[in-house]
């Protein structure tokens, strides 16, 4: 069970609220008018790329044949390739691969999973990689790329991450605030108030979570506005956020952004919006 007041756990997932579920609030008279017939669309996504993710079947694959598959036609396998090239030791050639599939690669999955791999191997060419990312057109890749920054050297990329809150995506900048809260603490509080108006609820969920962490009277009065919002999560969130030691959230709020920083409703471990 998560603790509600784990600061790394991040504010819970607004689709699982029993708010949100069918038929909440509605009393059927009968099981006749319970609707047992709901229009899902379930999307086109085949079986291979919804396992993309899964680097099990090439775990064992020398590098030199990840390399070659990273380069290759197959783009599910392209996918997986530089997923688990992530979790092979360090090597000259593999940063350069990766490299050249996170800027040129066609398929955007391939490009943000590159970008991924690559800033786990840090060094020069990944910093240079993820600063380029975060222009590109797809808005997971530039929201991986903000991820990147952070792992790699948050204080030295602060200002790139920084111009990712005027990101037109959503996830690019939740995970700027993110990344500026877990770098200046209480003094990203003019940051987090820039972005208490968000027309994302998750960006404003995440303002009103991390507003827990700052002691400060427009941190408290950014939370009474919060405490309104139209949205029923953002509001549970500021309320939950004002009885939240502030000190002791700032200390467990540390570390690079990782999945539970950044998980979205509808997405998966990396930060991906699956083509559901």
């Amino acid at each position: 069970m998560r603790d509600e007041e784990e600061a790394t756990d991040g504010p819970p997932d607004p689709q699982l609220h029993p708010e949100r579920s069918p038929g909440f609030g509605e009393s059927p008279a009968g099981l006749e008018d319970i609707e047992v017939d709901r229009d899902v669309t379930i999307g086109d996504a085949s079986l291979a790329e919804l396992a993309a993710s899964d680097i099990e079947p090439v775990e064992t694959d020398a590098v030199t044949d990840l390399l070659e598959t990273l380069a290759g036609d197959d783009v599910i396998e392209r996918r997986r390739a530089a997923l688990a090239l992530a979790e092979r030791d360090t090597d000259e050639s593999i940063v350069r691969a990766l490299s050249a599939a996170a800027t040129t690669d066609e398929d955007a999955d391939v490009r943000q999973f590159a970008v991924e791999a690559l800033a786990k191997h840090r060094g020069p060419l990944a910093a240079e990689t993820a600063l380029a990312l975060t222009d590109d057109p797809d808005p997971w890749v530039r929201a991986e790329a903000v991820v990147a920054l952070d792992r790699l050297d948050r204080e030295a990329h602060e200002d790139a991450i920084e111009r990712a809150l005027d990101d037109e995506h959503h996830a690019a900048r939740r995970n700027a605030i993110v990344s500026l809260f877990k770098l200046r603490g209480e003094d990203a509080l003019s940051a987090l108030v820039g972005a208490a108006d968000d027309p994302s609820e998750r960006v404003r969920e995440w303002v009103a979570h991390l507003l827990g962490g700052i002691e400060d009277e427009q941190a408290n009065e950014t939370l009474d506005q919060l405490a309104d919002d139209e949205s029923h999560i953002v509001r549970e969130t500021a309320v939950r956020a004002k009885d939240v030691d502030s000190g002791s959230f700032r200390r467990q709020f540390t570390g690079v952004l990782d999945e539970s920083d950044r998980t979205l409703p509808g997405e998966d471990d990396l930060n991906r919006t699956p083509d559901l």
